[in-house]
């Protein structure tokens, strides 16, 4: 009963958007781009059809700069995703037995219509997401790149052949995939994270469930109508929106669903794991961070400065590997500062659409929160370096919080323990690399870190001594697709990207084949 109260929880980073029934008169409104695409209004994707909810229910999607309505889409239920997973399920032995090289060609195709729409794409990001258009149009280039990506690495499937005991016996290993995959997005990269989790679901021969994010659905609903273009057949993929206490608790709890991928917050991961353990389904869960950042006195302080604002303000903050706690040796305490905060200065919050390295934050619940951090930091000690003004007109309506930088007396304030998902960080001095390496390994989280120095024999050591999935040395983050994005501790299970990333997608088969 427990596990179905904490399943029934579900959902990702953000409070879930305000639902309108369609039945008390709210006007249904529909994104010029699916207009242009063919998308009909109020719909799923499921089975190939754009289909309505059994709920008959909408929700506004609203833009995070002004709260205006941008669409209304449908407010999907458990047996609207129950119908998404049969279609998958029905759809699973055709595509599992296309080629890995076919599947892939209908992953390029699927990449080129991303490049060939990417205006939109981008807009539509900005429009339910709230980031820069510079930002989007780089997260639609990586949308696209993480498919082609997944189908190159459609001739990285091997299967391994080994003797075996008796004379005339071979054991044969061969990676195959596990059938459906329901996949949950966060809001900070919609376009992103549904590439990451479709791209080797699918050219693994998986077909595959997405329940994006209840704040911004409409790219993923995008994409959907763009794979259908590409040829992708009826049920391999299909798109749910709703709410995670129930669309994402059906998805979890199905027995039909074979394998469950998340990327969203600790506590989602967590309720996500505790809905799976009755059927023991394998889970890839990418969830927060809490990223150190280590600035030792032989650092190249400018390269550590530009880093150090790439990693923290891109996507304002909302990214879990963001530089989110920063530890500088004494000796160069002040210099990195005074440079950090001049760059901070410079910083250009405004609207998304125009040219701007800041836009508002996706809800005003992450809003209170990140007030409530800066209050509990300031009543424990911390000094306010500096904070941005607001003032202009257009901070007057939809959710802003302005770049906000502290400096902390101790590693135990909880600014350096609480992820803060957003454009504020607190700075802190060490006095050498052991004492920095002590605080950066002080956290529940375990996905990113960054060091800079020019000490080989440091650089070696955090092989060993930070406990961490995912490390930068003398540069500012975002990962590659052919490495390999994983996390330790509390910030996840599994990984994605690269030839370990598709791996996850697929399960080991061993046979024993006596040919004589």
């Amino acid at each position: 009963m427990e596990q179905a109260k904490s399943a029934a929880r579900l959902s990702t980073r953000a409070p879930r958007a305000t639902m309108h029934g369609t039945q008390k008169g709210v006007t249904s409104m529909t994104h010029p781009a699916f207009t242009r695409l063919g998308i009909p209004q109020d719909t799923l994707f499921i089975g190939g059809k754009w289909t309505g909810s059994d709920s008959g229910e909408t929700v506004e999607v609203r833009n995070p700069k002004d709260e205006t309505v941008v669409a209304t889409v449908c407010q999907g239920t458990a047996s609207d995703a129950e119908a998404a997973i049969a279609a998958a399920r029905t759809a699973f032995p055709g595509w599992s037995r296309q080629s890995a090289i076919a599947r892939a060609g209908l992953l390029q195709r699927f990449a080129a219509l991303i490049d060939e729409h990417a205006a939109t794409l981008a807009e539509l990001l900005v429009s339910e997401q709230g980031k820069p258009l510079n930002e989007a149009n780089i997260e639609v280039g990586f949308t696209s790149l993480l498919l082609r990506h997944a189908a190159e690495s459609a001739r990285w499937i091997e299967g391994e052949i080994l003797p075996g005991d008796a004379a005339h016996e071979q054991i044969w290993i061969q990676r195959v995939p596990y059938g459906v995959v329901a996949a949950m997005t966060a809001w900070n990269f919609p376009a992103a994270l549904f590439a990451r989790k479709v791209g080797p679901a699918l050219v693994a021969g998986n077909t595959i469930v997405v329940k994006p994010h209840e704040l911004t659905p409409l790219s993923s609903l995008y994409l959907a109508a763009l794979g259908a273009r590409a040829g992708i057949p009826d049920g391999v993929l299909n798109v749910v929106l709703g709410a995670g206490r129930e669309v994402g608790a059906q998805l979890v709890m199905h027995e039909q669903t074979d394998l469950i991928s998340l990327t969203g917050s600790v506590r989602a991961g967590g309720e996500i794991y505790a809905a799976a353990a009755p059927r023991l389904k394998p889970l890839r869960l990418e969830l927060g961070g809490k990223a150190p950042f280590i600035v030792m006195d032989d650092a190249n302080i400018d390269v550590a400065v530009s880093a150090a604002i790439a990693s923290k303000f891109f996507a304002g903050g909302s990214v879990c590997t963001s530089n989110d706690r920063m530890y500088i040796h004494a000796r160069v305490y002040e210099e990195f500062i005074e440079k950090f905060l001049s760059a901070v200065k410079a910083l250009r919050v405004g609207d998304p659409m125009t040219d701007v390295n800041i836009g508002p934050r996706i809800s005003k619940g992450e809003v209170e929160k990140l007030r409530q951090i800066s209050a509990k930091a300031l009543d424990q000690g911390a000094t306010k370096l500096w904070e941005h003004e607001g003032g202009a007109e257009i901070f007057s309506r939809g959710n802003w919080f302005m770049p906000t930088i502290f400096s902390v007396p101790s590693n135990d304030l909880r600014i350096m323990k609480d992820e803060t998902f957003g454009p504020m960080v607190a700075a802190m001095k060490v006095s050498d690399f052991e004492e920095a390496l002590s605080y950066a390994n002080e956290s529940n989280y375990g996905l990113s870190a960054y060091v800079f120095t020019e000490s080989n024999a440091r650089i070696m050591r955090c092989t060993g001594e930070l406990n961490f999935g995912e490390i930068y040395i003398n540069r500012p983050g975002g990962e590659s697709v052919h490495g390999f994005h994983t996390g330790y501790k509390m910030s996840g299970l599994g990984g994605e990207d690269g030839k370990h990333g598709i791996e996850g997608f697929m399960r080991k088969k061993t046979m024993y084949n006596r040919f004589g």
